[in-house]
């Protein structure tokens, strides 16, 4: 296939998807969320494909999605915003309603949105030293698909969000739930493509509707309502804009992350004492 941020190939019964932008920690931008559309298109659409395997080019697995909506005027950045969170939403729930198993092979970062589509495949494996988080908070975001209460619970999830951790170990990943397997980096994708493969040699039908009737299971539960609603409230945080969040915004554009939350600390520091 020819796509220009996602490599595609089959191996077997496997198809692997592979984030490919490793000079930007593998970002998620618009053409990314275009070409894992057209490779989740074509993994689907081909019988031989029985399992499918989503990993990240270079140093990492991902860092995020790259929000770059802007416009001249708040009602435009606002549609604008929605069409774009829209479409990041349902990239991540892809994975999840995929028919055919789909397992994330993650090292090194695993963070914002990028763990959202991890979470989103039915099996993750880690590799040591991997980091996850979700440190949108820090920068005034929201959570486009809000999975993670639904995979590891409400209070460990809201410990991980509201604090906007992003040094959280493969080691707390496992006993949270988050993830299925913590390996080796150099075992890492091997190990998602054995885990891919012992679903692979099963029944293809008797696959696809147990992994149905789980995912009807939170259906039931009200988990898509909900994930639209959380869709919703993330779209309200992304175009908010006070005094507060336009001088984040400056210090971030002028001098980078770790100025902006060292002034948003020293601000709060000033109006405490």
């Amino acid at each position: 296939m020819n796509l220009e941020t996602v490599l595609y190939e089959v191996r077997g019964p496997i198809a692997v998807l592979t984030l490919n932008r490793p000079d930007k920690v593998n970002a998620i931008n618009h053409q990314m969320v275009v070409d894992l559309g057209r490779a989740l298109d074509e993994a689907e659409g081909d019988p031989k494909v029985l399992a499918i395997v989503l990993r990240g080019a270079g140093r990492a697995f991902s860092a995020g999605f790259d929000l770059s909506a802007d416009s001249d005027t708040a009602e435009d950045r606002l549609t604008a915003l929605r069409a774009e969170l829209e479409e990041d939403f349902e990239i991540i729930m892809r994975f999840w309603d995929c028919e055919k198993p789909t397992v994330a092979a993650v090292h090194k970062y695993c963070l914002g949105s990028g763990m959202e589509l991890a979470v989103a495949c039915d099996i993750t494996i880690a590799a040591e030293g991997c980091r996850f988080g979700a440190p949108e908070v820090k920068f005034g975001s929201g959570i486009v698909a809000l999975i993670l209460p639904w995979v590891i619970g409400h209070k460990q999830a809201k410990e991980l969000l509201l604090t906007g951790d992003d040094r959280v170990t493969p080691e707390r990943a496992l006993a949270l739930g988050l993830v299925n397997r913590v390996v080796p980096e150099e075992r890492c994708f091997e190990e998602a493509l054995e885990v891919a493969k012992s679903i692979a040699v099963n029944d293809r039908v008797a696959v696809t509707l147990t992994k149905k009737a789980i995912n009807r299971s939170a259906e039931i539960m009200g988990m898509r309502q909900a994930l639209l609603q959380g869709l919703e409230l993330d779209i309200l945080a992304e175009a908010g804009e006070t005094p507060e969040s336009r001088e984040f915004n400056r210090v971030l554009e002028a001098e980078g992350p770790k100025a902006a939350i060292a002034w948003r600390e020293a601000r709060l520091e000033r109006e405490l004492g």
